[in-house]
């Protein structure tokens, strides 16, 4: 592990840049996937960042459409590497947003969909003018997405921001237990994620089920049994791990599983920062209104972490 000395991560200033932002297309089948390739004037040729949204109907900058939670952090992220004079293309996940006519069935969706359309935006993106190589950058569950595209796409880095160090089946058992089921709730979500996780769908399951409707059980068993610290491990390329530190979804301690299986990643691990990037307090009310509040800047120590890892991929170029 390689730590950032959060002292020089933040003597660093990024210079203001000019840029030019344009909506982007490749195809996604039953209809275009959409994106923001945003490229700062004058930048020089190098690498360029292409960030990876987590679950749920999230959109290229970071936005849902669950209530409450429009922190735009991703938008925040690209105008920061655009500050610093890197390029970056945020995409509309298919299904959502400017993409939504490209969603198949939800049956038929699974992680490896997502993780086919990141490696065709990469491909994309390493088309474009001046781009000498492309990082992945991947937030939450775009975390988990962003080292197994590696595997199918060449990249020069990738970047694991609030990212699961355990598998997703784990992480839900922990979350339904603090959401204060039953014990007998709890039995019975557990029995649910058994079946899921040894490939069996679970009938009888009103589709109204915000967890386990049929229409989603496909996609769950696509994933819930990856383990994340495996998947960062057989990443070929320079890691860098973010983690905030009052990240109330994903604690820190995941991000030293996955540093503890990738000993030669960078670690930056931002005091204050909750899961979307924002400064807030451990409470969690104060914690949930930044997911909320698009205004509010990204935590200090974040763009810094990322702007250092894609200047030492540059520099070994």
């Amino acid at each position: 592990m390689k730590p950032i000395a959060l002292a020089a991560i933040l003597a660093m200033t990024a210079l203001p840049a000019q840029a030019a932002e344009r909506d982007v297309s490749i195809d996604g089948g039953l209809a275009p996937l959409h994106g923001t390739l945003l490229t700062p004037d004058g930048a020089k040729p190098g690498p360029a960042v292409l960030l990876i949204a987590g679950s749920g109907p999230t959109d290229r900058d970071g936005n849902s459409k669950i209530a409450g939670a429009n922190p735009a952090s991703l938008k925040l992220v690209a105008e920061g590497l655009a500050a610093h004079g890197v390029a970056s293309l945020r995409f509309d996940k298919r299904g959502i947003a400017a993409s939504r006519g490209a969603m198949v069935a939800e049956r038929d969706l699974r992680f490896t969909t997502y993780i086919d359309d990141v490696v065709a935006w990469a491909r994309f993106l390493k088309g474009q003018p001046g781009v000498t190589c492309v990082i992945l950058a991947g937030h939450s569950e775009g975390a988990l997405i962003a080292p197994l595209a590696a595997l199918k796409v060449k990249t020069c880095g990738v970047i694991s921001i609030d990212g699961m160090g355990r598998p997703l089946g784990v992480v839900l058992r922990v979350q339904l237990a603090a959401a204060g089921l039953s014990a007998s709730q709890m039995a019975q979500a557990d029995q649910a994620l058994t079946e899921l996780e040894h490939g069996r769908e679970i009938p009888g399951v009103s589709p109204t089920d915000s967890l386990f409707r049929p229409s989603v059980q496909p996609y769950l068993i696509s994933q819930l049994t990856i383990d994340p610290v495996a998947a960062l491990k057989a990443a070929p390329a320079p890691v860098l791990i973010v983690q905030g530190e009052t990240d109330i979804q994903v604690p820190v301690s995941d991000a030293h599983l996955l540093a503890a299986g990738r000993p030669d990643a960078t670690v930056a691990i931002i005091p204050g920062m909750n899961h979307v990037l924002k400064l807030a307090p451990i409470d969690r009310a104060a914690n949930i209104a930044a997911y909320a509040d698009p205004d509010r800047p990204l935590a200090p120590g974040v763009m810094e972490a990322i702007d250092a890892f894609v200047d030492k991929v540059a520099a070994s170029r």
